[in-house]
């Protein structure tokens, strides 16, 4: 709006109707750019209605006259306040926004902390990438806890975003955490995990527009592991893209026999649940398990970005290395702009 109205005393001031009094057009130009655009916008308008000014008077010759000096003086007074009121404005919005990420660096480090180097017979690594700008928590979810029966984890992903989202993720983590510690089976895992997604759309949640969607519409695909001692790796999955295993340099993905709902469609499907699957994790394999987030990363030819050529082209490095390799290879994929959340759990067995 600024600069449309300095072309506008330009178009007016060259034309025949330079008769016409512009200078309070100006004057405002200054004023109208500390609203939005920040100190640097502001000064910039302010040299562009100087510049306007500057040319309109030599072009109509109208130097000397009392009109000119009257408006040059105005439009420095008008700018240096515009400019003092925008850069105040500016230290407060940071000031806010840093606020709004240390708050939300907190609720991430309760929700989603790092998982441990070494867990039982596995090293262990993790990776959270929220989508949003300025965000550090989103709809995906991961856990890796050391339990009596091994080492297990899991992986999620909330359909929505926003807060309804978080809140599905902190409900079904929440009930993980609790239920690993004393069921034997992983489907009694996934079914407290399941019941506690149901309590939670079933809470009145207030009269925000997301609240007030169908709450059938929201669910969660989750994939649950356990690493025994054994050198096996047993696998749950509910709807979720399947876990990718690098074998002697060489990815194979983990899918499988049969296909489960995810969490909150349940009653979609009929008949018994199916049994966790084992696979074969031998010593210096690794386990990969993440959310479609990555598997989904278009660039800017809508190519998918290939996970499993860039697990097989990192080079064998730690855990958190590798997974800095892949976050390095993902951003070059996307040019640095994700679409959607991402988290991944890196899984070494040792021997």
């Amino acid at each position: 709006m600024p600069f449309a109205i300095a072309l506008l005393v330009v178009g007016i001031e060259l034309s025949p109707a330079h008769f016409l009094y512009t200078g309070p057009l100006l004057t405002a130009t200054p004023a109208l750019a500390a609203v939005t655009m920040g100190p640097k916008g502001t000064i910039s308008a302010a040299a562009v209605a100087l510049a306007v000014s500057v040319t309109t008077a030599t072009y109509n010759q109208a130097w000397g006259t009392q009109q000119v000096y009257t408006n040059f003086l105005a439009i420095f007074l008008v700018s240096a306040a515009s400019i003092a009121t925008s850069s105040a404005m500016h230290s407060r919005r940071q000031s806010e926004l840093n606020q709004v990420r240390r708050i939300s660096a907190a609720a991430q480090s309760v929700l989603l902390r790092p998982v441990p180097d070494r867990l039982g017979s596995v090293r262990t690594a993790s990776m959270y990438l929220a989508a949003e700008a300025g965000a550090q928590i989103g709809g995906d979810l991961y856990e890796a806890v050391e339990t009596r029966y091994g080492v297990r984890m899991i992986v999620g992903d909330v359909r929505g975003k926003g807060l309804p989202a978080v809140r599905s993720a902190a409900a079904v983590l929440s009930a993980f955490r609790e239920a690993v510690h004393y069921e034997d089976d992983l489907l009694e895992v996934i079914d407290h995990c399941a019941a506690a997604l149901r309590r939670e759309r079933a809470m009145p949640l207030g009269t925000s527009q997301d609240d007030e969607k169908d709450p059938t519409e929201s669910f969660v695909t989750v994939i649950v592991a356990q690493v025994p001692d054994d050198h096996v790796v047993e696998l749950v999955n509910h709807g979720h893209p399947a876990p990718l295993m690098l074998h002697q340099g060489r990815v194979q993905a983990l899918v499988p026999t049969s296909t489960e709902p995810p969490l909150g469609l349940e009653d979609l499907v009929t008949g018994p649940p199916a049994k966790a699957a084992s696979y074969s994790f031998a010593p210096g394999d690794r386990l990969l398990l993440y959310t479609d987030g990555v598997i989904e990363a278009r660039n800017q030819d809508s190519e998918f970005f290939s996970l499993s050529e860039a697990m097989e082209a990192a080079s064998a490095c730690t855990p958190p290395d590798f997974l800095e390799e892949l976050h390095k290879a993902l951003l070059r994929h996307t040019q640095g702009r994700l679409g959607d959340d991402v988290a991944m759990i890196l899984v070494d067995r040792l021997d």
